[in-house]
Formats: C-alpha cells, structure tokens, sequence
C-alpha cells in the first residue's frame, strides 16, 4: 500500500504529541511530517488529528487508525532490525560533523583508517564552526561534540576527556614573568576565546576551591589556532586545550602555568546520535573505532605532566 509510510508516521506523531518531536525520532523534517500524515488523510478522506496552535488531538477515526498503524510501525521496526542483524557488515553512508578546529586537526587519520578498515562505507565528514549539531536538520548520523555534557535528546559516547591548561612562551615569562597565584594573572596579557569566558573572567578549580581571574588582554578572538599562534610569538597568556597545544608542551614552545588548578568546567570529547533503535552496523563501527583512537588516554595527553 502507498500510504505505509504515512502510517508509521502518524504512529508517532500520536505517540509524541507533537510534529516536532515525531520528526525528531523519526529523522525528518516537521513539514515533512506534517505533509505525510495530511497525505494519509487525504487518502482515507477523514481527518485523524485536530490541530491548533497549541496541541494536537486525535479524532474519533484518528484513535482507531493508530491501533493498526502502531502494529505496522512495529513490524517495520523488527523488519529494519532482522535486516541489519542479516547485513551486519558495515556499509553505506555516514554523515558526521565535527568541530571545526578539532576536525581538521585529529579526525583526518581517523576517518583514513576507519575508511581502510571498513572500505563498504563512505563517510560525509562536516567540520563547522558552531558547538552544537542539530542532528535531525542537518540529516547527521552522528556528531563529535566538546562538551561537559551532552542536550538531553540525544544518546551520547565519550570518547576521550578533554584537559585545558593555562600556557605561554618562555619568550613571554622571560619578560613578564611568570604568574604563581591565580590572582597574579590580573597583571598579565591574556588572549581571549570570548566564548570561554564567564563575565569577563577565567574560571579555575582546584579540588573543591574555586578561583576566577579577571581575563584583560589586547587580543579577543574566536580561534584557537590564532591563539595559540599569538602564544607561541610571546604575546601573552592563554588557556587552551591539549588536543592543540601537547605537543607544543611536549617540546618546550610552551610551559603549562599553574598546573594545579584546572581552567574552566571538566568536558569531554563525544559522539551523539539520536535515541531510538539501536545504532546502525556503520555508526557503530564509526564511534567504536573513534573510542579505540582516542581513548581513554588520548595520544595528545601522553607525555604531558597533569
């Protein structure tokens, strides 16, 4: 029958009470949502839902259509399931977005030897510049986030955690000095990410203590790879991550100042998806081999004192 996708759809959207939400398990769009259960409608010639600005309702008709087209979305569930447990082999498409700096830093070998080791699969790798994906709206498989959590309506990974240092060049603490309290940083030049400040200030931790220092410099900037570039030239002092700057600790180009106090929240290197069905063979290939690469030391952290 035609309208089989209709029906699964108006399943869930009874099932969510919202448009919305039905296409975000669903992975579609809200219009399209929308359109497919109109299009039912129009098929069976009777309204299923009532529909007003601020809630949906299902109709007399509408209530006796969802018993049968529940049990239709069911069977195409262990349909999906029998055929991914029978094609257990990665393959196909996967579409993932990736920080952007941390994308073009790190996921290139990853994405080479998950490629060799599963050569059925073609991967769509986006690295943007916002914090967040929208997986539904960007038709993502999976996202790699840095956060210290991850939104509620998703299904989260850690992969490997994410370390911030305070950091600057031996050209600049030659002539600066080096700051040995947290207080001491008001009297230094400190190159900001102005996502990563709060009210002007570094936060730091150390153990149940928490310090915060005005952040004051002549250079504001949304790129970690500027700053750390303006760091190495000695310009002053600034907290990043080691994913960029290990192995400038690793050689001396840079020194990890205060190292007993941790800049900002904990965070971690994830990989999200969707709630739902299990993840396909392919997603899940991609993130167990994300956690073998990256984890639960990650390459960029060996060597580095804590």
């Amino acid at each position: 029958m035609e309208n089989l996708a209709g029906m699964v759809v108006f399943a869930r959207v009874v099932e969510a009470q919202s448009f919305s939400e039905a296409g975000r398990r669903l992975g579609m769009s809200p219009s399209v949502v929308s359109k497919q259960v109109a299009r039912l409608e129009k098929a069976l010639g009777t309204r299923l839902l009532n529909r007003t600005t601020r809630k949906l309702s299902v109709t007399e008709v509408g209530a006796s259509v969802y018993e049968h087209c529940a049990r239709i979305a069911r069977e195409a569930e262990e349909i999906d399931l029998a055929v991914a447990h029978l094609q257990s082999t990665p393959r196909g498409r996967l579409r993932v977005s990736a920080p952007w700096t941390f994308g073009m830093m790190h996921m290139g070998p990853v994405v080479a030897s998950f490629l060799a080791k599963y050569p059925e699969v073609e991967v769509d790798l986006t690295c943007r510049d916002s914090v967040l994906a929208d997986l539904v709206e960007d038709s993502l498989d999976a996202a790699i986030l840095l956060a210290p959590s991850p939104s509620d309506n998703v299904v989260a990974r850690v992969l490997a955690p994410i370390r911030w240092v305070l950091c600057g060049a031996p050209a600049y603490l030659a002539k600066h000095g080096e700051p040995h309290s947290v207080a001491a940083l008001v009297d230094h030049n400190c190159i900001v990410y102005p996502v990563l400040q709060q009210a002007g200030a570094w936060r730091f931790r150390k153990g149940t203590e928490v310090l915060t220092a005005p952040a004051r410099g002549n250079l504001r900037v949304n790129s970690s790879l500027t700053i750390r570039d303006a760091v190495l030239a000695g310009l002053g002092l600034a907290v990043l991550p080691t994913f960029i700057v290990g192995p400038d600790l690793r050689s001396g180009a840079l020194r990890n100042l205060l190292p007993e106090y941790r800049p900002f929240e904990e965070s971690a290197l994830m990989a999200t998806y969707l709630p739902g069905r299990p993840p396909a063979p392919k997603l899940r290939a991609f993130i167990d081999h994300c956690v073998e690469a990256f984890g639960p030391t990650p390459y960029w952290d060996v060597g580095l004192s804590e």
